[in-house]
């Protein structure tokens, strides 16, 4: 059985490793108090992010109250680990900043701490606060971190201001006028390290979800001129790509496709149960030389019994004229933890260049 990441990164084992860090640097902390204080009866019941806050509180509760001293101590905490080590699981570092470092005097403190910490565990969740109550000034800062040495506090500049980022705290005033965001974005669009371009690419694409005009026009703007952006451009526009956004399917080379003929689209089964596959194909042939994207839509069935459509990518190709090319896929109905199945009538769509060309439906029982 899979463990848990919950057990994997909160457990007795990971508990006594931090907490033994904490000992060597501040004596009196009561080491087996604050693990049998955490590890309670609830503790089994949490789920990732809620063991972490808890973490983050015991923390609190077993450190000294004032926040410089508590600070103090965990930076020499932080200094122990080697240089170069990054562990998701030990993002109760910068909580602890988001918890209790909230206080105007305690700005200089908490901003040095962000700094620090996310370059061992991410502070894009702790930040977000902080932006949402002193917005002008913590962009500011966003921008001096863009062009940070490290690596991670650069992604943190990014991360830490995306609309909507996964799981963190929504910033409402960013989705009405992204221009803050897109500032920090501009300094980074050209980055070297590929784990702060994700990062670009992610936070242009929640954008383009709210304002996908004004993504298209930044992608025209940013395409052609450095390989890096180019990247960056591709991956944040793969929401509008998959929508079929005739101007962003421009700029990438994927034009009209009524030169392309599809033939021979059959499902080896019209019906199939759950955990089971469906496995289409079918030939695809041009007239003359077109740049292709060929991609697939499943509309499955909701709990509510209607349906709505995941679309994904089979090919990125050309053909050239007067050739033919036959595809075979292979697509499972296994649930996933983020998806569940539904029985009843499924549609697989074949999609060409973001126009819909053939439709074909099968049941799915349990």
């Amino acid at each position: 059985m899979t463990e848990l990441m919950k057990d994997k990164y909160y457990n007795y084992d990971t508990l006594y490793d931090l907490a033994s860090r904490i000992k060597n640097v501040y004596p009196q902390f009561q080491k087996s108090d604050f693990i049998n204080d955490i590890m309670d009866n609830d503790w089994e019941m949490l789920e990732l992010k809620a063991r972490m806050r808890k973490i983050t509180i015991h923390l609190g509760n077993y450190l000294p109250c004032k926040y410089i001293e508590a600070l103090a101590i965990l930076d020499q905490v932080v200094a122990s680990y080697p240089a170069g080590h990054n562990d998701n699981a030990l993002i109760y570092f910068p909580d602890f900043v988001e918890v209790y470092g909230q206080d105007e005097q305690d700005w200089d403190l908490s901003i040095a701490a962000l700094e620090k910490y996310t370059q061992l565990s991410t502070a894009e969740f702790a930040v977000r606060p902080l932006i949402i109550k002193h917005e002008v000034r913590m962009m500011q800062q966003m921008a001096v971190w863009a062009n940070h040495e490290n690596e991670h506090v650069r992604r943190l500049a990014s991360e830490g201001c995306r609309p909507a980022l996964p799981w963190g705290q929504a910033l409402t005033s960013f989705k009405k006028d992204p221009s803050p965001v897109l500032a920090i974005l501009e300094k980074m669009k050209a980055d070297p390290s590929l784990y702060v371009r994700k990062s670009v690419a992610n936070n242009l694409n929640d954008i383009s979800k709210t304002h996908p005009d004004l993504v298209a026009n930044i992608a025209k703007d940013w395409y052609g001129k450095d390989k890096h952006t180019d990247w960056i451009v591709k991956h944040g526009c793969r929401t509008l790509l998959k929508k079929g956004n005739r101007d962003v399917l421009a700029i990438f080379g994927y034009h009209d496709a009524s030169s392309v003929d599809i033939k021979d689209f059959s499902l080896t089964a019209e019906s199939l149960n759950y955990g089971e596959s469906l496995t289409f194909s079918f030939t695809i042939s041009a007239k003359e030389t077109t740049k292709l994207r060929l991609e697939y839509g499943i509309d499955y069935v909701k709990a509510n019994g209607k349906r709505s459509r995941k679309i994904f990518q089979l090919s990125d190709t050309v053909l050239k004229a007067n050739q033919s090319k036959t595809y075979t896929k292979k697509h499972s109905f296994a649930d996933l933890s983020s998806r569940k199945h539904y029985p009843g009538l499924h549609s697989v769509t074949l999609i060409v260049n973001g126009a819909e060309r053939e439709t074909l439906d099968f049941e799915l029982t349990k």
